[in-house]
């Protein structure tokens, strides 16, 4: 080979290597780039549920619990609470849960105690709407609860079983039948219960007189079959502001001490037997906004006091059996939301301060201050009140009712005929009287 030759090769060589070198560098470092976006374009997993589950911060027991009572657990239930019907505690390494609320449950849904055991760190259980038969609750549960709700839903319930939820704040039972021969087997092994609804459970008995928290700030115990008396012990709960005891059986008189509950601000006896006077007292309660005192035999007077209790919105006193001139004025009467005082025939308001526009359903006082049978009812031109109108002195309904039937004392046109035809009679008989004389004096003549 020539040195020409062997020249021209290397120079070759060392040109090739000019050119291959930057395309291998340049090879290289686009290659990483590549290798990072290509996750991007993976196929996303498939099993997104299970990944969940499983990194889920909840008890794996509680998990399944939940998947038993047909819960969704696809998201975590602490931390995505399903419809807010869960809430956790912040133990480690998991968490448990410490409220439950199940709403509108499918027709698939039942409870098992085996479910419930693995829920016993509860401390609130709420059914609504969840039609099922109720099941043993273990004791850990039990115990642990705070608050329990049952509204339309748990079937077979006893005053036995709720007797068993000693450490209860709160009890809410409504819609849902209780079989038990009295509320004191509930409450006699409950003695922190701050909160009670039993409405519409079908209990029968007496209240009870005694057991009771002292601390209770909330009774309904509506729409039951409960008879005798109210006991007077129900007015030593002074923290008491909520008392429905409403569509019941109970008779006898309204306790005078309720003006004793100074916290009061809910107060509906109606739809039972109730008899005597509305107690003075209850004229003290000043945070009272509800009374309702409706469908009773309660009689005597209205207390005037009740007018000057300035809190109150709301006033029913229908359907009774009160008398006397009603106390309020119309002032009163169009502050209030609700107002109801018919029913109550022997009871009539004043009609010098309160209008007949304001539609009471009750009859005005004479003067001696007895109810006076209304006029024939006359179409109103100006339409129907809604109870708010003042009280107009153009329009005593009783000057007006004479006026239009012409038996005013100034003379109307019954009156006017009636003159016209005894003074024509008068003139008539006097011609005659004359006609006769002159024909007797001719004779005489």
């Amino acid at each position: 080979m020539t040195p020409f030759s062997t020249t021209t090769t290397t120079t070759t060589t060392f040109l090739l290597l000019l050119i291959l070198l930057p395309l291998h560098f340049a090879a290289t470092a686009v290659s990483p780039a590549a290798n990072a976006k290509s996750p991007t374009i993976s196929p996303p997993s498939s099993t997104p549920s299970s990944s969940s589950s499983s990194s889920s911060t909840l008890d794996p027991k509680q998990i399944k619990a939940l998947e038993s009572l047909y819960i969704p657990t696809t998201h975590d239930p602490c931390t995505q609470p399903f419809h807010n019907a869960t809430t956790c505690d912040t133990a480690t390494p998991f968490r448990h849960l410490l409220s439950l609320r199940l709403t509108n449950c499918s027709d698939d849904f039942s409870l098992s105690t085996t479910a419930l055991s693995s829920l016993s760190t509860l401390t609130s259980l709420t059914f609504s709407d969840c039609h099922t038969p109720i099941v043993h609750f273990p004791s850990s549960l039990s115990i642990n609860l705070r608050s329990f709700t049952s509204i339309n839903s748990l079937q077979h319930l006893s005053g036995v079983f709720l007797s068993r939820f000693t450490n209860l704040t709160e009890l809410t039972i409504s819609g849902d039948t209780i079989k038990a021969s009295g509320i004191h087997i509930i409450t006699s092994n409950l003695k922190s219960l701050t909160t009670l609804t039993l409405s519409n459970t079908n209990l029968s008995g007496l209240i009870p007189r005694t057991s009771w928290n002292p601390k209770l700030t909330h009774l309904d115990l509506s729409n039951n079959k409960l008879n005798g008396t109210i006991p007077t012990s129900l007015t030593l709960l002074e923290s008491l502001n909520f008392l429905n005891l409403s569509s019941n059986q109970l008779n006898g008189e309204i306790p005078s001490s309720f003006g004793d509950l100074v916290f009061l601000k809910n107060l509906s006896l109606s739809s039972n037997s109730l008899s005597g006077p509305i107690p003075k007292s209850i004229s003290i309660i000043s945070r009272l906004a509800h009374l309702d005192l409706s469908s009773n035999s309660l009689n005597g007077t209205i207390p005037v006091s009740i007018s000057e209790m300035k809190g109150l919105m709301y006033l029913n006193l229908e359907k009774n059996n009160f008398h006397g001139v009603m106390p309020f004025s119309a002032s009163f009467i169009k502050k209030l939301v609700v107002f109801k005082v018919n029913g109550n025939e022997n009871l009539c308001y004043n009609h010098s301060s309160i209008s007949k526009k304001m539609k009471l359903g009750i009859a005005q006082c004479d003067k001696h201050g007895l109810p006076i049978s209304p006029p024939p009812a006359v179409e109103d031109d100006t339409g129907s009140s809604d109870g708010g109108g003042d009280y107009d002195e153009n329009d005593d309904s009783s000057d007006n009712g004479k006026k239009k039937n012409g038996d005013d004392d100034g003379g109307g046109p019954n009156k006017v005929v009636l003159g016209v035809a005894i003074g024509l009679s008068a003139v008539v008989f006097l011609i005659i009287f004359l006609v006769v004389l002159s024909k007797c004096g001719c004779r005489c003549c």
